[in-house]
């Protein structure tokens, strides 16, 4: 059973933690010698040799074991969504743009939950490919838009965007505008839709609240060991926006990319590989858990992750802490999982805890996998030069810089999307 740990807690264990146990690796030379499991070879031993045995065979044993022992089961069905367009606005970004905000309510039983998207749609097309993502903050944080409502749910503090008291307000308004570019994104052709992820499921370790209560049996308190952690819970939240995008006249929903950055790049692959009708997903940055290596050992490791986010995952990862040469997967089966769709991974030269070079060996890894579709993967071995992208049906970049999103990984998945998922 997971113990619950108040957030505070868990901020103040994560500053503060020192112990050799957890004393993260920054040295190559210090790597153990590990062996990738085989994508190609089944549990039982059988060798896949086509397309049509790795989407009958290898893919369903590979996401049964992802889905019971990293990310966890959904533990049922909603009885009814429903979407309502609170807000509307036929002029935004001065003309070029239209802007919708909807209220998605999810019912099941007696229960509900809602959350807010936030849509921009180009204005000079008809149907228009979309990227779909969380935001850390809060809708209203991505734009200085007055119009954009302000979360009233749960919000990690953070003095310096204004955030305090778990409450973002007005104050907040537009602080996290460097990492949407949303000008661009519209003026290339796309569509943007966000979400502020705490409404779906708050980040704290704490399952009272959030998407997972309304599954609950009676006198049931937190998700047993095989069901879903948050980021099960968030990926679940993009399949109920994707619902909504297929409804919407304007959207081209057989063009819709889930992207995500950090512990939102893990959310958008698991949302990816549980749901196909996704045309394609971006990593940035998403390390541990999403796309880098866990056999690595490198910069945040399984133990260290559920450590300091017990509620990430689903309890039955936890026999994997400081144990990584146990699992029978690693993450290159993951992003595996999203084959023969388009996928990109992203790195930056700087952030060492999400192990670029294990984000770039995880998608090179995939390699057999697209290729058995007659996709392009990325056959080179070795990782790019800096600033130097590789732009093929799976694609990689390596650029200068810290643990973020910018302007400079927008203009490559732009590039890449327009040629391989408009």
């Amino acid at each position: 059973m997971k113990k619950i740990i108040p957030c505070s807690i868990i901020l103040l264990f994560m500053t503060h933690l020192s112990s050799a146990q957890f004393k993260p690796n920054y040295d190559e030379a210090k790597v153990p010698e590990f062996q990738i499991p085989d994508l190609m070879t089944t549990f039982s031993g059988e060798t896949i040799k086509n397309s049509e045995e790795w989407n009958s065979k290898r893919r369903p044993e590979l996401f049964s074991f992802f889905e019971e022992n990293v990310y966890g089961k959904v533990p049922g069905t909603l009885d009814n969504v429903s979407f309502e367009i609170v807000e509307r606005n036929e002029a935004a970004l001065n003309g070029k743009a239209y802007r919708k905000q909807i209220e998605v309510t999810l019912q099941k039983g007696n229960r509900s939950l809602k959350f807010n998207i936030l849509l921009y749609l180009p204005k000079n097309k008809n149907k228009a490919p979309l990227f779909l993502g969380y935001n850390f903050f809060g809708n209203h944080t991505i734009t200085k838009d007055p119009n954009v409502l302000v979360t009233e749910a749960w919000t990690m503090n953070n003095e310096k965007l204004g955030i305090t008291e778990n409450r973002a307000k007005e104050a907040s308004r537009g602080v996290r505008t460097n990492r949407w570019a949303i000008d661009k994104i519209v003026d290339k052709g796309f569509g943007l839709a966000v979400i502020y992820y705490g409404e779906v499921d708050p980040d704290k370790n704490d399952f009272s609240d959030g998407l997972h209560a309304l599954f609950y049996k009676e006198g049931q308190k937190q998700p047993k060991a095989n069901e879903w952690g948050s980021l099960a819970a968030w990926a679940f939240g993009l399949s109920k926006a994707l619902d909504f995008l297929e409804k919407e006249d304007q959207v081209d929903a057989s063009k819709v990319i889930a992207f995500g950055h950090s512990r939102l790049g893990k959310a958008a692959l698991w949302a990816a590989a549980t749901d196909e009708r996704f045309a394609g997903v971006i990593s940035n940055n998403s390390g541990c858990g999403g796309a880098a290596l866990s056999k690595r050992k490198f910069g945040e490791t399984v133990g260290r992750i559920n450590t300091s986010f017990p509620h990430w995952f689903c309890d039955n990862f936890e026999q994997y802490n400081e144990n990584e040469e146990a699992l029978p997967v690693d993450q290159h089966q993951l992003l595996a999982l999203i084959a023969p769709r388009p996928l990109y991974v992203a790195s930056a030269e700087e952030d060492q805890w999400a192990d670029p070079k294990g984000e770039f060996l995880s998608a090179q890894n995939t390699f057999p996998v697209y290729g058995l579709f007659s996709k392009e993967g990325i056959a080179s071995q070795s990782m790019p030069k800096v600033n130097e992208p590789i732009q093929n049906v799976v694609a990689y970049h390596i650029r200068t810089g810290v643990h973020d999103v910018t302007d400079y990984d927008w203009e490559q998945y732009l590039i890449w999307a327009k040629k391989f998922i408009e």
